[in-house]
Order: structure tokens, then C-alpha cells, then sequence
């Protein structure tokens, strides 16, 4: 599975794709295999400020549980409560349904840094 071209990547596996609402983040398809079966999810409450760098959630799995970082500073103007009650939409659509926050930030620029779908790809195949 070829992650989305419309959005950008972090090594630490996070996705960001600028939408009308804001910045939506999630975890890619390559960390959500990696965690094999998500069972819970906890993203930090609506209208939370977030530093660039800093923790929006955490995603556990049956293996270990993963913080989820943005590189934006901003608030978190939704969370996905479809995810919360179905932790399995982050492995079976990790870009999609699976999504975990939005965040509004007034600074986006920091996304120009970030890998590209096929950059991402290249390093972390999906098989």
C-alpha cells in the first residue's frame, strides 16, 4: 500500500494532511503494522495547546503503546471519537477512518520539511 501523496511524514511514523478544518494527523499504514493490533487510543481533549514537538495522544497496541507527536504548534480542534470507540480503524484504515486529531496551527510551514509520500515510502516499505 502506497501511503497518500496529499500528505507528509515524520520517521516517527506521523502523518500530516492540511484539510479546510486544520492539520489532520495519524499514524501511517508502516507503524500501525508495526503495533500490530491497536486496542486503545487516548488523544488529549479538544481545545488542548499543543507545542511543536510535543505529544497530541497515544496509541496502544496488544505490543507496547506509542505517543503520537506533532511538529506543529497549535490546538487541537477535533478528535476522531469513531477511532476512540474503534481503536481497529488505525490499523484498517490508517489514513482514512483511522485519523486520530485535528489540529489548527497558525504556522504550517514546518510540513515543508517533512518526507514526501514516496520519500516515506522508499524508507519504510509497507508490505
Amino acid at each position: 500500500m502506497l501511503s497518500p501523496v496529499n500528505c507528509k511524514f515524520t520517521d516517527s511514523h506521523e502523518w500530516f494532511r492540511v484539510d479546510a478544518d486544520g492539520v489532520v494527523i495519524g499514524i501511517t499504514q508502516f507503524a500501525a503494522n508495526e503495533l500490530t493490533d491497536v486496542t486503545f487510543v487516548q488523544m488529549k481533549p479538544q481545545g488542548t495547546e499543543i507545542a511543536s514537538g510535543a505529544s497530541v495522544g497515544e496509541v496502544e497496541s496488544v505490543k507496547t503503546t506509542s505517543d503520537v507527536y506533532s511538529v506543529l504548534a497549535g490546538a487541537i480542534v477535533e478528535v476522531n471519537a469513531a477511532v476512540v470507540k474503534d481503536p481497529s480503524l488505525v490499523n484498517s484504515d490508517p489514513f482514512g477512518l483511522g485519523w486520530l486529531v485535528k489540529l489548527r496551527s497558525a504556522d504550517t510551514s514546518r510540513l515543508g520539511g517533512l518526507m514526501d509520500a514516496a520519500s516515506y515510502d522508499a524508507k519504510h516499505p509497507v508490505g
